[in-house]
């Protein structure tokens, strides 16, 4: 047996997290753990993996926050593994994102076959719909995900990684429309103070390299009075 697939286990409980990478290095799986919220936060950040398990009760930041930031980033799948057995705790996470919910205790068995049948789904779709790293839209803007390269007419266009961040979040939702806030605390990572204008100063920077003029834009548009939302029409 050789999945070779990376996990992503987000568990404070240090004895419940060995038993759990003991067990998937046993089917072959290359399991990462981090024991917060922010730690796996970090991890998703910084690397590339096939499946998270996240706990709810985490320190730094709760389950249920790292469950929204990372599907706003991923469509990975990511199965929700909590003590936690309240139907409403079950419902807030699926709607957050999460494929599943998985009630501690629980066997190794039924971890496993859940891991596997999100994985064989997860590869499917993957292969039917084409899902892949880089997207190609109409103007000749090229996204890479994979190797964080833009392109505009196939040259490489020098974004800051705030700036960088900013257009990956915003393509990867496209049509759905975020508040200046809600940029900030995503791609900052704090609460936007009043007056700031940082969100906006970089929105502006990433118009003028991508060429995307504000009253007939391509790519970022201005909801007024509510924040912006990527409209970029994309081609095969």
């Amino acid at each position: 047996m050789t999945n070779q697939e990376k996990i992503l286990i987000v568990e404070d409980d240090a004895e419940i997290a060995r038993v759990m990478m003991d067990h998937l290095r046993q089917e072959c799986y290359l399991p990462t753990w981090a024991s917060t919220g922010s730690e796996g936060w970090d991890e998703f950040k910084n690397s590339r993996f096939d499946l998270i398990l996240v706990d709810l009760m985490l320190p730094e930041m709760d389950g249920f926050q790292l469950s929204e930031k990372i599907r706003l980033e991923s469509d990975v799948p990511l199965l929700i593994v909590s003590a936690r057995q309240e139907q409403e705790h079950k419902i807030q996470g699926l709607d957050l994102g999460a494929d599943d919910y998985l009630t501690k205790p629980f066997s190794l068995g039924e971890l496993s076959a859940r891991i596997s049948s999100h994985l064989r789904r997860y590869r499917r779709y993957r292969n039917k719909t084409g899902h892949a790293d880089k997207q190609f839209f109409s103007g000749g803007l090229e996204i890479d995900f994979t190797n964080n390269v833009i392109r505009l007419d196939k040259v490489v266009v020098p974004l800051s990684a705030k700036e960088r961040e900013l257009l990956f979040l915003l393509a990867k939702n496209t049509f759905k429309t975020f508040s200046k806030s809600e940029l900030y605390h995503h791609i900052w990572e704090q609460q936007e103070l009043q007056g700031n204008n940082t969100v906006t100063v970089h929105i502006k920077s990433l118009r003028t390299k991508l060429k995307d003029e504000t009253r007939s834009a391509k790519y970022i548009e201005t909801v007024w009075g509510v924040g912006y939302r990527f409209i970029g029409e994309s081609i095969e």
